[in-house]
């Protein structure tokens, strides 16, 4: 039996990508620090699935995650998990940002780091960072930590979806990067954004079948943020962070 494992599942995109996978014929293995959510979950699934309640803001949690499934045979990996900030970064608070900076940075390279060496052997096996649009950016004035994290693990899949292809392998590397979705993702980062997000169905449905059908090393929903995207490689940099900083003033 195919199994997929998503962290961050209690919530938003992961939430969905879970029920779509189990749709699709997945065991599950359902990562959180909320377990009552992961139980509500649970119901809802077509699939046999597992709970694991673990916080991947600390390290020797990340790696205790991976020795508990690894003889799982896992098939694909999602890592969702993450958080936003947003403030002047004198003002914002120091231990959120390393808090921030181990969820969105250090546990997403330490499970594909860990997962990836497994698929590489079997020549098989999906992982799909969920990073953001900011991560195409030149930066975030106000949410500077944030839009940082995002572009390492942007710039990270990029590198090791090259390697891969070097290398002839069948496995798959692949960020999904979204402008605004309607998830919790405001109310933890204390923002509220001008433009309506997507729904968090959609992009789940529309990551996933890019990922399976397309294989795409970069997957940007809509052809809005697509045209956003493409259009700040035009603009110099300085323009640009000016831009981006007046649209993060709006957000509070």
């Amino acid at each position: 039996m195919k199994t997929a494992l998503v962290t961050g599942a209690s919530s938003g995109i992961g939430y969905e990508m879970a029920r779509i996978l189990s749709h699709l014929g997945y065991d599950l293995i359902l990562v959180a620090r909320r377990e009552d959510r992961l139980l509500e979950l649970q119901k809802l699934l077509e699939t046999h699935s597992e709970i694991i309640v673990c916080d991947l803001s600390k390290e020797e949690e990340c790696k205790e995650l991976y020795k508990a499934v690894k003889k799982k045979d896992i098939s694909v990996l999602i890592n969702n998990a993450g958080f936003g900030l947003c403030g002047s970064f004198t003002e914002t608070d120091l231990d959120k940002e390393l808090n921030m900076i181990n969820v969105n940075i250090k546990a997403v390279h330490i499970l594909t780091k860990l997962f990836l060496k497994d698929f590489v052997k079997k020549d098989d096996g999906y992982i799909l960072n969920v990073a953001s649009s900011a991560g195409l950016m030149a930066g975030g004035p106000l949410m500077a930590t944030y839009y940082a994290t995002k572009a390492y693990v942007v710039d990270f899949t990029r590198a090791i979806n090259t390697e891969l292809s070097d290398m002839g392998s069948n496995v798959y590397i692949g960020a999904l990067c979204p402008g605004p979705v309607d998830t919790e993702f405001n109310d933890v980062a204390d923002v509220k954004f001008e433009m309506k997000g997507i729904n968090k169905k959609y992009c789940a449905k529309y990551a996933l079948y890019n990922m399976f059908e397309n294989r795409k090393m970069i997957i940007v929903p809509t052809a809005g943020m697509k045209l956003s995207v493409c259009a700040s490689k035009f603009v110099p940099t300085r323009p640009l962070l000016e831009i981006t900083r007046r649209i993060q003033e709006r957000k509070k």
